[in-house]
């Protein structure tokens, strides 16, 4: 997985875009902290893609509630 800075899609936009399907992820960073992840989409696999990321973060959601039980003593 390739790590993009703010500045290179500034500075380089066409470059990112063109290596972009062959990556087929970039973690985008500001001050070498992630804040976003590039994945290429198209028409067809757009809703597809959407409904995968929102399941991924609803479980990951869910997985920090249960470890914040646990860790309050709160876990039946």
């Amino acid at each position: 997985m390739k790590f993009v800075t703010v500045r290179d899609i500034r500075t380089f936009p066409a470059k990112i875009w063109k290596q972009l399907p062959e990556e087929q992820e970039m973690v985008i960073t500001n001050n070498s902290r992630p804040i976003a992840l590039l994945t290429p989409i198209s028409d067809q696999s757009l809703e597809q893609t959407l409904s995968a990321v929102r399941r991924a973060r609803a479980m990951a959601a869910i997985q920090r509630m249960q470890k914040t039980t646990r860790e309050l003593g709160l876990a039946a």
